[in-house]
């Protein structure tokens, strides 16, 4: 279904849990959509397609739209291009992201996320979710260190880096990776913060509680890398 012009919600991290304070952030996708009960596809790959948090998803989004998801382990969905460009948003788990682009390119799934997305398909997801609409990000996909991922979808420029506050070793790596250029300049986001981007342009940045922030890290002098917050607005419930 055609929206209104590309747009991605990248999110630092966010749960879907019952006892979760992201429920604003993920009505706040449902409302992007304009649509009093969107269609909205959840792609679980990065997670192994785990069956209890696709039941997490639904528990959330069955009540407010019309839920669906795709799987590609067992995948019964013949035509992935249509089935994703008949969604109003596609939500990507989090998980490993490098596992998940290499599912997803053997199964064309890049592709298909491209087209939706320029046909107006709002994309998000939180951790890989978010990760992987950049050129470039920082991850654990390759083992228990954080590492640089530099074949990210590309739809988006530059780097980022999830959970910036809540793994106390995701801002100095991400520092360390941008300022010796083995990553690009990019964005940053604490969990329950999300980036809305309206084409490749930062539009927006909303957080679920106070205090939540995104920044710009940008490459500096002498290795060092830069960092300036960007003000959030608070979504209320």
């Amino acid at each position: 279904m055609a929206g209104s012009g590309p747009r991605i919600l990248a999110m630092g991290g966010a749960s879907l849990l019952a006892s979760s304070t992201d429920g604003p952030l993920h009505q706040y996708l449902l409302d992007l959509t304009g649509q009093s009960r969107p269609r909205i596809c959840f792609l679980g790959t990065a997670g192994g397609e785990n069956v209890e948090y696709r039941a997490a998803f639904y528990a959330f989004f069955a009540r407010r739209a019309e839920a669906t998801h795709l799987d590609l382990i067992g995948r019964t969905v013949e035509d992935v291009e249509a089935f994703l460009l008949d969604q109003d948003a596609i939500y990507v788990g989090g998980g490993n992201t490098a596992n998940m682009l290499a599912i997803w390119r053997l199964h064309g799934v890049d592709r298909a996320l491209k087209r939706a997305w320029e046909a107006g398909v709002i994309l998000a997801g939180p951790s890989a979710g978010g990760n992987c609409w950049f050129e470039a990000s920082i991850t654990d996909s390759f083992g228990p260190g954080l590492g640089p991922l530099k074949d990210g979808l590309k739809l988006l420029p530059g780097s980022f880096c999830p959970h910036y506050d809540s793994e106390s070793l995701r801002r100095p790596r991400y520092h360390e990776l941008v300022g010796s250029g083995q990553l690009p300049s990019g964005h940053a986001a604490d969990d329950g913060v999300g980036l809305l981007f309206e084409g490749r342009d930062l539009r927006e940045v909303v957080a679920s509680l106070p205090g939540s922030s995104a920044f710009r890290v940008e490459r500096g002098r002498g290795n060092t890398a830069d960092e300036e917050p960007i003000r959030a607005k608070v979504i209320r419930p």
